[in-house]
């Protein structure tokens, strides 16, 4: 038999507004009410005919994840996948889709025309974006939902969840010289992005309250990527560092290789710090010693962020900031000093820049 909502609504006790509602998601609805409703229409194996709940509705349960980078790059950093995994996990539990459009650009322009102005998403999520990414900050004006994975600085109106890259900035570079290098420079990430931006600040912030002042030889920049650090690396080689921290993993592993290139070992010659905790970090040549950030959370908070927007009609901004937390391995040389041999597991710190181990 092919119940309708009458119907449901007749079996359950309730109006059939109530049912349309709790199809809907709609948060004004006991929860006793929600669970008889629901338990009818397991029973009964009603199905909603989805395009007249959108007609209703006026959603298309549809999420936009727009990442404003090249197809090579999305598919070398696992930071990507690892992102995405979260935001689609959290969608698949609400009930909702993910569209994924990878965008240069030159093609911002007929997405925000054909999937924003259209409304054939409901909302978007926006990762590695520019800091002055022209499409958040239309996609906000426009009225539709909008939640940013690293900070915008731009829209003081735009949610966003980012990790805390300057207290993880801080706690590498901290660590680097509590061990007792002095010369520490820095691989940092492209000045055009939050991450980028927060984890270089971290970095000078550490120094500052130590009493070093940097060389402006001391800081390269990089652009995330394995190429851009062992470039980078090659760049800080003549100003001679005893150490380096590394605003992403990927970077730290090209460093790694421009440092075996030039016949110098880690950590004994140069001590390295990435940023991430890749899985790919505890299988270098030595460990990477690394900041972990908590990727996958961030692609679930992004969505819990978006939806309570939509579902809440919520728009006051929003603002989430994850802790990160010091991996130590051996590419920094801590292990060595305590004795504890290289290939024994991680030791991890929160950023209260504490370290792990005593000194």
């Amino acid at each position: 038999m092919n119940y309708t909502l009458e119907e449901i609504a007749r079996l359950a006790g309730v109006s059939r507004s109530t049912v349309s509602r709790v199809i809907n998601h709609h948060p004004n609805v006991r929860p006793e009410v929600r669970e008889r409703v629901w338990r009818i229409i397991r029973e009964v194996g009603y199905q909603p005919h989805a395009a007249a709940r959108n007609l209703v509705t006026r959603r298309s349960q549809i999420v936009g994840v727009v990442i404003p980078e090249t197809i090579p790059k999305v598919f070398s950093d696992p930071y990507f996948p690892a992102v995405l995994r979260g935001i689609f996990d959290a969608l698949m539990e609400r009930g909702y889709h993910l569209m994924l459009s990878l965008l240069s650009p030159p093609q911002e322009e007929d997405f925000y025309q054909r999937a924003l102005r259209g409304r054939v998403v409901d909302g978007i999520i926006v990762l590695s974006a520019q800091v002055t990414d022209p499409l958040i900050r239309r996609a906000y004006e426009e009225g539709l939902p909008v939640v940013s994975i690293g900070r915008y600085p731009q829209e003081p109106g735009v949610s966003y969840v980012d990790a805390d890259n300057v207290g993880g900035g801080r706690m590498a570079t901290e660590h680097l010289l509590r061990l007792g290098w002095r010369r520490v420079a820095t691989i940092a990430g492209p000045q055009t992005m939050a991450p980028g931006i927060d984890r270089l600040e971290g970095y000078r912030a550490a120094l500052q309250a130590w009493g070093i002042r940097p060389s402006p030889d001391w800081i390269a920049e990089g652009d995330f990527t394995e190429a851009g650090g062992y470039m980078a690396m090659r760049r800080l080689l003549s100003a001679r560092p005893d150490a380096v921290f590394v605003a992403s993993d990927l970077m730290a592993m090209g460093a790694l290789k421009a440092l075996r290139e030039a016949g110098l070992r880690v950590p004994e010659d140069m001590a390295i710090v990435g940023y991430d905790d890749v899985e790919l970090a505890q299988f270098t040549d030595p460990p990477l010693t690394t900041v972990r950030q908590p990727i996958y959370e961030l692609g679930r908070v992004a969505v819990q962020l978006l939806l309570h927007q939509l579902e809440e009609d919520v728009r006051e901004p929003q603002r989430v900031i994850l802790p990160t937390e010091l991996v130590i391995r051996a590419s920094c040389g801590a292990l060595r000093q305590i004795g504890m041999p290289e290939w024994r597991g991680d030791l991890a710190s929160r950023n209260s820049g504490e370290p792990g181990f005593p000194y």
